[in-house]
């Protein structure tokens, strides 16, 4: 036992933050924030071409609905999200919505998803993460009959709650939810 080192406190928290301190990553420490009700908005885009687009329609896709199946999908990709994303908080989530808007003029799904949560942190990562796990459903279940399919536009629109407020994306909004926010 003659090659233990004592040591005192401040060499203790020296040796604790040189571990720390110069790790490359880390979560933000919310400990000392207050729940706030958190809100956010996101969409995405999936061109599908005429053809699959026509049996989205008709409900005639050889594998069923990428519709309800990617709505489905978005609800499990809000609640698996930090799973996926390394530094992204583990959230109770409180609700959480998809719409799925078929545009027939360009032959493409329009994916929105919202997440409410009262919470240290906000949701928008969950919203983010529910646009994603709904177009790659309707991708994965699209690719049968094109494979040439283009994923476009994912982005938050709106985020809501804490210290911050709302943010609305500087880009501008759907048509439809303008007279919204």
């Amino acid at each position: 036992m003659t090659n233990l080192k004592v040591v005192n406190s401040t060499t203790l928290k020296d040796w604790a933050k040189a571990i720390f301190a110069d790790n490359n990553f880390h979560m933000v420490d919310v400990s000392n924030k207050q729940n706030t009700h958190r809100k956010a908005l996101a969409m995405g885009k999936i061109y599908v071409g005429q053809k699959t687009f026509k049996l989205i329609q008709n409900k005639q896709m050889p594998k069923g609905d990428p519709i309800a199946l990617a709505e489905v999908a978005a609800l499990l990709g809000v609640k698996k999200t930090s799973e996926i994303v390394p530094l992204c908080h583990p959230l109770t989530v409180d609700y959480s919505s998809t719409k799925i808007i078929q545009n027939e003029n360009d032959y493409s799904l329009e994916v929105f998803c919202v997440v409410a949560a009262f919470a240290k942190t906000g949701v928008e990562m969950e919203a983010i993460m529910g646009v994603n796990a709904a177009l790659t459903t309707i991708y994965d279940l699209s690719k049968i009959v094109n494979p040439d399919l283009t994923i476009d536009g994912i982005r938050l629109l709106i985020k809501q709650g804490g210290k911050s407020g709302t943010w609305i994306n500087p880009h501008g909004l759907p048509e439809f939810l303008k007279d919204l926010f």
